[in-house]
């Protein structure tokens, strides 16, 4: 659990934090108490969650290029983080097949980049590299994926999310082991919650058609994700990071996913989505437009259950209901700072209540 005694004061880099993640991680890690520092390209996005957040994406918020090895060594130097959420990335498929080389020299070599300069790096004690769920070799067998699982690759990205792996297990094994410093990747994906414009998202996209009176394309209604709200995994790689503080041999690798039975298709989330928008039309197609993508994927999170004491507390309908709620309150004038603060009271609020146990 995320405790503020922990956090204050700490000094925490986040790479990627003006994205949506990265956006929604640094505000809770200053919430929380943390010197937050950032390290990322300037948003991609009109709006942006991180300047509705109240920064101007300036030089001095931390835009850089991770791919840049001395501008990313100079901000280590500067900052002298103690924790490292390392989530700047190239992000999104259908991208990395328009351009596979920009996604691996980004996800593989930023990677390497990063743990290149931390391993020189004085004060720093605890890493969290974060992957996705599409780092497995997926032969689309309709079993959720372990951290045992072969690494593949289908598609560029998913392959470049699956070579950052090898490269982050390379240097823990090569540079980190030995020295006090807890080293570990995340691996999920398919998260949802406000104050994410990206392009080729299901949710995103869906509030671009419906805000506009438009209609809603949907490439592949049947595929399914193991869809859970941005504060879920989050709450999992903050929990990470505190526990390879104390304990930096646990530098592994875990899933963050929510229960089996959130796993749902396409159209069903947006069924549940339009309902809790009020409004939406949309078309659907029938699962052959565009290149590979897999068909099914989820993730067995039974080792940060056991390990992390990581277990979800947001099933699929109150994901989507805050999600869509988040957007309205959003368009109808409220503060996206607020919005994002609420939700935060409230998931820290749900993980604070013993869970309900079936009988």
């Amino acid at each position: 659990m995320v405790t503020t005694s922990f956090w204050k004061d700490k000094r925490v880099l986040v790479t990627g934090h003006t994205g949506f993640k990265g956006s929604w991680l640094s505000l809770w890690l200053t919430e929380r108490g943390a010197h937050v520092s950032g390290l990322s390209l300037a948003p991609s996005t009109t709006p942006s969650l991180h300047r509705l957040l109240g920064h101007d994406g300036t030089g001095e918020d931390g835009i850089l290029d991770i791919r840049d090895r001395l501008a990313v060594a100079a901000r280590v130097m500067a900052v002298r983080p103690e924790i490292v959420f390392h989530l700047a990335a190239q992000p999104l498929v259908r991208a990395a097949y328009r351009d596979p080389a920009a996604t691996y020299d980004i996800n593989v070599q930023g990677t390497a980049n990063l743990l290149d300069v931390l391993r020189i790096s004085p004060d720093i004690r605890s890493i969290v590299v974060v992957t996705t769920d599409k780092v497995y070799e997926n032969a689309e067998t309709g079993r959720a994926f372990v951290e045992t699982d072969p690494l593949g690759g289908y598609d560029p990205y998913s392959a470049s999310k699956a070579a950052a792996e090898i490269v982050t297990s390379s240097y823990r094994s090569s540079f980190f082991l030995g020295r006090n410093v807890g080293l570990a990747t995340a691996r999920a994906g398919n998260v949802i919650g406000g104050g994410d414009w990206a392009e080729d998202r299901l949710i995103p996209d869906a509030v671009r058609a419906w805000s506009s009176g438009g209609t809603l394309d949907v490439r592949r209604p049947g595929a399914v994700r193991p869809w859970q709200h941005v504060l879920e995994p989050l709450h999992g790689y903050i929990t990470l990071a505190e526990r390879l503080w104390s304990n930096p041999g646990l530098d592994r690798h875990f899933n963050f996913g929510p229960d089996h039975g959130a796993a749902a298709t396409v159209g069903k989330v947006l069924e549940v989505a339009r309902a809790a928008y009020g409004t939406g039309n949309m078309v659907l197609g029938d699962g052959t437009e565009g290149p590979h993508e897999a068909g099914y994927l989820m993730l067995d999170s039974s080792l940060a259950a056991k390990t992390l004491g990581f277990v979800p507390r947001w099933d699929l309908g109150e994901t989507v209901r805050r999600t869509m709620d988040w957007y309205r309150r959003y368009e109808g004038g409220s503060s996206a700072e607020a919005l994002c603060l609420a939700d935060i009271a409230a998931y820290e609020d749900a993980i604070r209540q013993p869970l309900k146990v079936a009988v």
